[in-house]
């Protein structure tokens, strides 16, 4: 698996996380990411955008458009209830794929 597709896999379970937290539109979420990560992920909003159609095509968000602080249109999103129970998934498997490989990475620093 290359980098480029355990980030695109990372895409709902981040995502979700962060409209858990609250409300939320597309370059915030990319700035999120960003300090979340210390620089580290770097989400393209060519990229962002389709994953946030996708996700609310499968009822995990919705969108609406707002009225930003600067008088811009702005399409905020928010987790569903569909979307919580997602999260709830997501996050097991995330700790279940994370707990593996700790395992994994002990046995083999022990075996080295």
């Amino acid at each position: 698996m290359s980098s480029k597709t355990l980030t695109a896999a990372a895409y709902k379970p981040v995502i979700l996380s962060i409209l858990q937290a609250g409300e939320s539109y597309g370059y915030q979420i990319i700035k999120k990411v960003r300090n979340a990560s210390g620089g580290k992920l770097e989400w393209p909003s060519s990229l962002l955008y389709p994953v946030l159609h996708r996700l609310e095509k499968e009822g995990l968000i919705q969108s609406q458009w707002k009225l930003s602080e600067k008088g811009r249109m702005r399409r905020t999103y928010r987790i569903t209830e569909l979307g919580q129970k997602e999260l709830s998934a997501e996050k097991q498997l995330w700790f279940n794929v994370h707990n593996t490989l700790i395992k994994f990475w002990k046995t083999a620093e022990v075996l080295d």
